[in-house]
């Protein structure tokens, strides 16, 4: 945060007390600069107290002598007393109450998809503790048997340049450890854009596999096979002589 407390009350002294813009005290105080126009017109803040900024620690008076001789000078805040203690907190990412039923979703993909993801990444993916990751791995969830993957990012969980980061952090520290990876598992360590730039790889599909050296050139054989086996037309009109069969009539 970088603007003052009670910015409208304080807003109110400068216009009272200095001979700031209005833009310059609109800057500061986070105000629309018509705004403070109004203030100073009487029309709006009416009633309201002046906040002396200076006394309070939030203004110095070489800050404001600086801005008055030049109009292009802005003010900057001395101290701010409503951030202490907002300094940045290590943890789960906060995760929307509307989405927060989409999480075990999006872990149940992390898991299946990216397997080699910590416990720690995929909590700071989408938000979640480990717990929680732990039981869907080891599919103890309550609602497990209802889960189906989704990719986190399709849910607006967290952005694709996030999980490629991960993905490739997962890969270095496993190329590192060295590791042996399947083809299929180094495909899953690139990221997206390293992934839509390989050309494709054909494979033969397992249902099939071993039948890479077949060849056709024994079915033409096999059909000739079959062809000289069966008998000729000729052979059912096939007529006994005309001697047998005077022979059979005496």
């Amino acid at each position: 945060m970088d603007k003052p407390i009670m910015a409208k009350a304080t807003a109110v002294w400068l216009v009272d007390n200095t001979t700031l813009t209005f833009k310059q005290v609109a800057d500061f105080c986070g105000l629309h600069e018509l705004e403070v126009q109004g203030i100073a017109d009487g029309d709006v803040a009416a009633g309201v107290k002046g906040f002396d900024p200076i006394t309070n620690n939030q203004l110095t008076q070489e800050n404001i002598d600086k801005a008055e001789a030049d109009p292009m000078v802005k003010l900057k805040l001395k101290f701010n007393p409503s951030a202490v203690g907002e300094e940045k907190r290590r943890g789960p990412r906060y995760t929307p109450l509307s989405k927060r039923q989409d999480r075990p979703a999006s872990i149940l993909w992390l898991v299946k998809f990216h397997p080699e993801l910590t416990d720690g990444q995929v909590s700071k993916l989408v938000g979640t503790t480990k717990p929680t990751i732990q039981a869907i791995r080891e599919r103890t969830h309550w609602n497990i048997a209802n889960i189906q993957p989704i990719d986190p990012v399709a849910l607006g969980l967290c952005k694709q340049s996030e999980l490629d980061a991960a993905v490739q952090k997962a890969a270095a520290k496993k190329a590192a450890e060295g590791a042996s990876m399947s083809d299929d598992e180094r495909r899953k360590l690139l990221s997206t854009e390293q992934s839509l730039g390989m050309e494709a790889d054909p494979k033969i599909p397992t249902a099939i596999s071993g039948l890479e050296t077949f060849t056709l050139g024994g079915a033409d054989d096999e059909e000739e096979e079959k062809e000289a086996a069966l008998p000729d037309a000729d052979s059912f009109f096939n007529l006994p002589d005309s001697d047998e069969d005077e022979a059979d009539e005496d």
